[in-house]
């Protein structure tokens, strides 16, 4: 079984009554005029691989599909709530993501289709997913700086060198990490995003952001502050604190090759 995934990306100009078509799908299809509101919706099918082609679905009629079946649902209701003064929140979009999924999930012949992903800024989406289309996945990334230094007291000095590398250097080292939290929620909860944001904030960033993890920061003081037991630690610090929308998974990007998920 493969997982195919593929990114179409267009955009919306609530102000016109159209869109001009475009011919660059690697920016956006439609195009947009002037100030335009960019969207990026991912789409995951799984598969088997089809012999005679090598192909689990053909990428270009993934991109036909939702660009004829799904962009003008997001346009029309887009510039609809526009002229009526409507704010189009989580559960609109949640609507929207479940109507492209009705228009979607039988357009891929013996693949299914996996996940909607929808791109509302470079740091922020929402998804949805086969395993429970009735929840939204809203995700959003953060960043801190932080130094660290990998050692076990147990090994040697030798020894520490030869596991942790660089990482094991007396005097530690910083990184630039970015840590992405995900909840689940059904749609129609309240959700306020800067509550979210300020949530995040107190509870992990503070704790961690310009500090040195294994002098200021408790528990590594015995445990070594790798990404997975940072990923495991901003776990404990933001579970059960965001209301009636359940933490689903934190992942922590120590370099941009290296990254670890933690889902509880």
């Amino acid at each position: 079984m493969h997982k195919l995934g593929r990114c179409v990306r267009f955009s919306v100009n609530p102000f016109l009554s159209g869109e001009s078509e475009g011919h660059n799908s690697f920016a956006s299809k439609p195009a947009g005029e002037g100030l335009s509101l960019f969207l990026e919706l991912s789409v995951e099918v799984a598969g088997d691989v089809e012999p005679a082609t090598g192909f689990v679905v053909n990428v270009t009629d993934i991109d036909e599909d939702v660009r004829r079946w799904v962009v003008p649902i997001f346009a029309e209701r887009i510039r609809a709530d526009f002229r009526a003064g409507r704010h189009i929140g989580l559960s609109a979009i949640a609507e929207l993501l479940g109507t492209a999924w009705s228009e979607l999930a039988d357009k891929f012949a013996a693949a299914r289709l996996s996940t909607l992903s929808l791109k509302l800024n470079p740091f922020r989406k929402v998804d949805i997913d086969t395993g429970d289309c009735r929840m939204v996945y809203f995700s959003e990334k953060f960043e801190f700086a932080a130094t660290h230094k990998l050692w076990n007291e147990e090994f040697s000095e030798q020894r520490n060198f030869e596991v942790f590398g660089k990482c094991a250097n007396p005097a530690g080292h910083g990184h630039n990490y970015v840590v992405e939290v995900t909840l689940k929620t059904p749609p129609r909860n309240s959700f306020c995003i800067g509550d979210f944001e300020k949530t995040v904030d107190e509870e992990l960033i503070k704790a961690v952001d310009h500090k040195n993890l294994n002098v200021d920061v408790a528990r590594f003081g015995t445990t070594n502050p790798t990404v997975e037991n940072i990923a495991a630690f901003a776990w404990d610090k933001l579970v059960g604190k965001f209301g009636q929308a359940s933490l689903h998974c934190v992942t922590i990007w120590e370099t941009e090759r290296t990254y670890c998920s933690y889902c509880g």
